[in-house]
């Protein structure tokens, strides 16, 4: 029997497999932050492929916490009404809807791939000034953040909060915590960007601060029965940066937090950035997570071939494989694969004559 086709109970909820659409930016919502036929047909496209779990793209729980101004949000009861006839779908698909709840900190207010421009937008062309743990932009040609004070930082602790809650009555069954990839979480945890001295701040405990009180917030939120999954950068692949040591200890504190599973990606928050790209080479780091803080882990990065898949879930490495470009490329890959390896597939009914 294939590993990659084998439930997985997470709290109340169980995946009918091991397979995931990543979470992956489509900016294509209006100002308003509304999710569009177009997020209806993308993610419904992955479940009615056979992913076991659909993740949405980084859904801000605030304004200021859009990466671009064509991000989805969920903070208002608007995006609620919005996002149900999407979980619906998914759901009737056999698929769990996921939402990934996010903050973009000072990588916010950018253009979208594809714009003209490039960096920061500005006021007039409908951008805002982000917010960081400092007033430092990312990079070149990013807006100046405004350090978040006390009051701010239990804003955001408050609003994925309150984002998860309006998750649930939107009808995503699980809600996954955005806290890699230079976004505002990241920036805290990153000795890289964060730089403050005050409790939010300094060594590792400190950094690590504002991403376990937004844990602990949305597992209170939510109650126990829903999974809570948390997205970490691994390792900033820059010397002085955080590390997979850290993020073992991370990952321990998350569990006892109330996650169920770390989605183990890497990089994000430094352009000095040197990441060694070749196929599944964020697993190790997934790995070690799972075998050193005996937290469930999910693996993502250059995962193409079923095979390796299967060698991923069935080795120990991780407990759920996250498909991101290769699912954009063929949303019918869960179906291919367990053609492939001797697995049942579970196509639409409407597709059977296909099958």
């Amino acid at each position: 029997m294939s590993e990659l086709f084998t439930p997985l109970a997470l709290r109340a909820v169980t995946l009918p497999n091991r397979i995931a659409l990543a979470p992956m930016c489509q900016y294509t919502s209006g100002p308003d932050g509304l999710p569009t036929d177009w997020h209806l047909v993308h993610l419904g496209a992955r479940a009615a492929g056979g992913a076991g779990l659909v993740l949405t793209e980084a859904t801000a729980v605030l304004p200021e916490g859009r990466i671009s101004p064509q991000d989805t949000g969920l903070w208002s009861e608007a995006h609620v009404d919005a996002w149900r006839p999407v979980t619906a779908f998914l759901a009737a698909q056999g698929a769990v809807p996921a939402v990934q709840l996010a903050h973009a900190g000072f990588k916010a207010s950018t253009y979208r791939p594809w714009a003209d421009g490039h960096g920061g937008v500005p006021d007039e062309e409908g951008g805002w000034t982000p917010v960081g743990p400092g007033s430092e932009p990312f990079t070149v040609g990013y807006r100046t953040p405004t350090a978040l004070d006390a009051a701010g930082v239990a804003g955001v602790v408050d609003a994925f909060a309150a984002a998860a809650v309006r998750a649930l009555d939107a009808g995503f069954a699980a809600v996954e915590i955005h806290a890699a990839h230079g976004y505002l979480l990241h920036e805290f945890l990153s000795p890289l960007s964060n730089h403050r001295t005050d409790g939010y701040g300094g060594d590792r405990a400190g950094r690590m601060r504002l991403t376990l009180e937004v844990a602990r917030a949305v597992r209170a939120a939510v109650g126990e029965e829903v999974p809570v999954l948390t997205r970490i950068s691994a390792t900033d692949w820059v010397e002085g940066g955080w590390t997979p040591d850290d993020s073992v200890v991370l990952a321990g504190e998350l569990a006892a937090a109330g996650v169920d599973l770390v989605d183990t990606s890497s990089g994000g928050v430094s352009t000095a950035q040197r990441i060694p790209l070749a196929p599944g080479y964020q697993v190790p780091l997934a790995a070690r997570i799972r075998r050193e803080a005996g937290v469930p882990t999910g693996a993502v990065g250059l995962i193409v071939e079923p095979e390796h898949a299967e060698q991923i879930v069935a080795g120990g490495e991780a407990d759920l494989v996250l498909l991101g470009r290769e699912l954009l490329r063929d949303p019918y890959w869960p179906h291919r694969a367990a053609a492939k390896l001797g697995a049942t597939p579970t196509w639409p009914n409407q597709y059977l004559r296909a099958a």
